[in-house]
């Protein structure tokens, strides 16, 4: 795979650069402009060289529908701040704007095109209509430079199938992703601790599988964890459980428990008998939930064994929250892992997506981590041992 400095001299090319832009809204307040930041080496690399920089991104998902909620209009203004340069927003995405936009651009100057999603194209199952869509893509460029890591794992327009069209390379922020990924992979320093939260059983049991072979010490919170507590035969009341893979979860602590690997669940957990931040908030064992409560985040005790766990870990990976960190009143649990992997001396990576908002959220510094990943799903399915196709695409060269 070729890093953006194997390039050579890019002054006056059009570097067309695919980030991942997907930032959380508050109407049009960007609320999380980590992504952005993590774009900014490469593009100031770019922009500095004097390439003519042109940027796709996608915000949301319109499918394929121009939704003015999902202009990157918010994302060009921020981008602006950050790298102290003008950036110019295309109305479109390949028309008549965006040609004019890249056409006008000097050396060193920044366009950002529409969200890419406006075109029903980009994520098309047809490969047809895709290329079509990114022969468009690789008439605005020279050379394509692939770093937006959160889109990796999809075979959309402008991540699979513009890199077969243009000579290409990664970016600083996909080459540093990839040789984290690899570090959790190939050779991680043991004891490896794998903390796992979110709500949803079904996205993460792949690389549960996966996991259990390669990390000495699986956590498991959020909620997710009752579908867990549920397989143990507990009752879980009204909480979040994916009752169709019950079977499947007690088929991995009955292997967890033949491999000789340690598999944590929460001992105890906060219920209340409604979603929301009022509450009321009342801890219990995990072995007796109310049937009319739900539980929304991990209890002191399980903080504490969860902390424990990860301060004698030499590698920590951790992909989502274990309460709803929005409402404070259930925010805790989440705070107490996000501190456990800012004091440990290991290696720990938070793994994108709502952990990497929950841990800003909470008033932690990104510095205070090894690394804080862009993509939850593509590192989700890196640690799965997929193959992602926006990486084969620049392994196989152009």
């Amino acid at each position: 795979m070729k890093s953006v400095d194997d390039l050579g001299d890019l002054r006056g090319q059009r570097v067309l650069i695919r980030c991942d832009f997907n930032v959380p809204l508050d109407g049009e307040t960007i609320t999380d402009d980590g992504r952005i930041k993590a774009a900014l080496p490469t593009l100031t690399k770019l922009r500095d060289g004097g390439a003519r920089v042109v940027v796709m991104a996608h915000l949301g998902r319109p499918k394929g529908k121009v939704k003015p909620e999902y202009s990157l209009a918010p994302v060009a203004k921020r981008l602006a701040e950050l790298i102290g340069s003008p950036v110019t927003l295309a109305d479109d995405v390949v028309g008549e704007s965006a040609q004019a936009a890249v056409a006008a651009l000097a050396d060193g100057e920044i366009a950002l095109l529409e969200n890419v999603r406006y075109e029903p194209a980009e994520e098309s199952k047809d490969e047809a209509e895709r290329a079509a869509l990114a022969a468009k893509y690789a008439a605005l460029g020279d050379v394509f430079v692939s770093d937006g890591f959160g889109v990796v794992h999809r075979k959309q327009a402008s991540v699979y199938d513009v890199a077969k069209l243009l000579p290409n390379a990664a970016g600083y922020l996909v080459a540093k992703e990839v040789e984290v990924l690899k570090k959790l992979t190939v050779t991680p320093e043991r004891p490896y601790v794998v903390v796992l939260g979110g709500a949803k059983v079904a996205d993460k049991l792949a690389v549960i599988d996966n996991l259990l072979q390669a990390a000495d010490t699986l956590i498991v919170g959020g909620g997710m964890a009752y579908t867990f507590l549920k397989s143990k035969g507990y009752e879980v009341g009204t909480s979040l459980l994916d009752a169709e893979k019950v079977e499947a979860v007690a088929g991995y602590l009955a292997q967890a428990e033949e491999l000789g690997k340690q598999l944590l669940l929460p001992t105890d957990v906060v219920v209340s008998p409604a979603f929301g931040p009022e509450g009321p908030a009342t801890v219990v064992a995990a072995d007796a939930i109310p049937a009319d409560q739900m539980g929304l985040d991990i209890g002191p005790d399980t903080r504490a064994a969860f902390a424990a766990a990860i301060h004698g870990a030499k590698t920590i990976f951790w992909n989502g929250p274990m309460g709803v960190f929005e409402m404070e009143l259930f925010a805790a649990g989440t705070e107490a892992v996000a501190k456990a992997l800012t004091e440990t001396a290991g290696f720990t990576v938070v793994g994108g997506g709502d952990s990497a908002a929950a841990v800003r959220q909470l008033g932690f510094a990104d510095e205070a981590f090894g690394h804080i990943s862009t993509g939850g799903g593509a590192s989700l399915e890196y640690l799965e041992g997929k193959e992602l196709p926006g990486l084969a695409v620049l392994e196989e060269g152009n």
